[in-house]
């Protein structure tokens, strides 16, 4: 239930602050006050899309604010939890903003929020009927979703259960059409595939080969150079024999050595550095050595090697061209390649488990479908008798509504069902389809009847009317009025109306009042209570609120009401 609804620079209205509460709330003012504005500002509270045209003149931005009572556990509390918002002592705060810009931004629970947090919090807490709405009730859509509201927990879980195996079925349906209508082409893909996969594991690379050829390419593409430089390091480290009186290094090193030695017993601090060189010594043996079988190893017919390297990389080189733009890419190609072959050569294997998995999940639509059928079927008996009762006390005595389901119709996403509402507003007129024979009155009181009659089985917290009496008047409204009590003894109702006879039957009776000072109009919210409301009614019934006549007549009707109300 929403308790408090605050306005602030939406439309007309300045400033103002709404007291609803329990029961039945009427909301009435003259034309152009701004009455609206209220269902406008339940709306962007509700997730609807903000318009920045709704922003007072003048004004940065509007702000809407609202504050509901709700249970600590649930559905909304969930979602508002997940939402980073909090539910204090039962009280959840929402509110919306909206600039002259068209920026909008919403919070809930006190923390920022998308704005479809909004809408998913408030398909749980109100039901909005505009005049919008009540057209809506000539498409084939609502007339179903309102039987199904109506046919209650039963439906819904064999809805759901229908949707899970129809979206199965749906996607293992297109899968094998896909499957069965590619057929071809994936036969002819996987045999190129094949053939290039083929053509990669007769080469067979290896991780980081073509890094390796490389190097050893190089290094035999410049045998020669590399063996003269082996050659000559080793001569000048450790030379066989001595070429022009020049000693080697190995000779150099362990001169040095041996002259420190000599004199170390004179001064111990040569000990140390004779030691380095002893060691200096030592690496350059291992060095000569080495450098000796480098040269050794060094193959004497490396062009024959060169020539093997180079046609291997060529084989890479090819690969790469064709299947990649590296050897990495190639070898990847390689691994996906495979796997997607294995994909391809069991199409024929998916296919036929693809068609038996078809084939029953379409039996289980079936099913499944068949039980809605039956639920609906039943659900609509019981749907028009009690509506038509309904209509009957909102002054159509004689209108009989009937409800039919269809179920020759392909499958779709809500079963097989086509669902049609139709009145007959009189004995010896032909039924009609509520979508083209209804008049605006009467489809207004059907759509409330439907509601009324749905609440027993679908209790919504809050119901919104906006113009629900539009086309109605005398005792019909008198009797919306009544209806819109009744429907208050379950959930909290908000009434927009022009009607006297519809506002009479209100426990809270809100007036949108005008004022202007002779450039900009402004608006506010008024409680009324004793004396104004009669005035107000006065004003509603005959134009003028001082009337002494309408002020009776007034009187006269909020008794009326009352009577009529405890009476039911």
């Amino acid at each position: 239930m929403i308790d408090e609804l605050g306005i602030r620079d939406l439309g007309v209205i300045a400033e103002a602050t709404l007291p609803l509460g329990p029961g039945f709330t009427a909301v009435t003012g003259e034309t152009g006050a701004g009455k609206t504005m209220v269902v406008t500002a339940l709306g962007l509270l509700l997730g609807a899309r903000a318009d920045a045209g709704a922003v007072r003149s003048g004004a940065k931005q509007a702000w809407v604010e609202g504050r509901w009572f709700v249970a600590d556990d649930g559905a909304v509390a969930e979602r508002v939890a997940e939402a980073g918002g909090e539910i204090e002592a039962g009280e959840l705060l929402l509110g919306r903003s909206v600039s002259s810009e068209g920026r909008s931004r919403a919070v809930v629970g006190g923390r920022s929020a998308p704005i479809g947090v909004l809408t998913e919090i408030g398909d749980d807490l109100v039901v909005v009927h505009g005049q919008a709405d009540q057209q809506r009730l000539r498409s084939a859509v609502a007339q179903r979703d309102a039987l199904d509201r109506f046919a209650g927990a039963e439906l819904q879980a064999a809805l759901s259960e229908y949707r899970e195996v129809y979206t199965r079925w749906h996607a293992e349906a297109a899968e094998l059409e896909e499957l069965t209508t590619a057929h071809d082409a994936r036969l002819r893909e996987a045999a190129e595939l094949r053939e290039a996969l083929d053509e990669v594991e007769a080469v067979d690379p290896q991780p980081g080969e073509d890094v390796e050829l490389g190097e050893r390419s190089d290094r035999l593409s410049n045998l020669e150079d590399l063996r003269l430089a082996a050659a000559q390091a080793h001569a000048l480290i450790s030379a066989d024999e001595v070429v022009d009186d020049a000693p080697d290094a190995v000779a150099l090193v362990d001169g040095a050595k041996r002259q420190l030695e000599r004199f170390v017993e004179h001064d111990t601090a040569l000990a140390p550095i004779a030691e380095v060189l002893q060691n200096a010594g030592f690496l350059l043996a291992d060095a000569a050595a080495e450098l000796a079988g480098y040269i050794a190893g060094l193959d004497a017919d490396g062009a024959r090697d060169l020539e093997i390297v180079q046609e291997r990389r060529a084989q890479l080189t090819s690969l790469i061209r064709r299947h990649g733009s590296s050897l990495d890419e190639v070898l990847e190609f390689r691994r996906t390649g495979g796997l997607r072959l294995v994909e391809l050569d069991g199409d024929d294997e998916r296919i036929e488990q693809l068609a038996a998995s078809v084939e029953a999940s379409a039996a289980e639509v079936d099913r499944l479908a068949g039980v809605m059928t039956g639920l609906r079927t039943e659900a609509a008996g019981r749907l028009a008798a009690d509506v038509t009762v309904e209509l009957a006390a909102l002054a159509m005595p004689d209108a009989r509504l009937s409800v039919f389901v269809d179920a020759d119709h392909e499958p779709a996403m809500h079963g097989r069902d086509q669902v049609s509402i139709l009145l007959q507003p009189h004995p010896g007129a032909e039924p009609r389809s509520v979508s083209k024979g209804a008049s605006g009155g009467e489809l207004s009181r059907v759509m409330l009847a439907i509601e009324v009659v749905i609440a027993g089985t679908d209790p919504v917290p809050t119901f919104v009317f906006d113009e629900v009496d539009a086309g109605v008047g005398g005792a019909a409204a008198i009797e919306i009025g009544r209806r819109l009590a009744r429907l208050a003894e379950r959930s909290q109702v908000i009434v927009v109306t022009h009607l006297a006879q519809v506002a009479a039957f209100a426990t809270n009776h809100l007036s949108v009042i005008k004022g202007t000072d002779g450039r900009v109009t402004e608006s506010s919210v008024r409680r009324l209570e004793g004396g104004e409301r009669e005035a107000e009614m006065a004003r509603l019934l005959s134009g003028l609120a001082e009337s002494d006549s309408g002020v009776a007549h007034a009187r006269e009707l909020l008794e009326l009401a009352s009577e009529r109300a405890r009476t039911g």
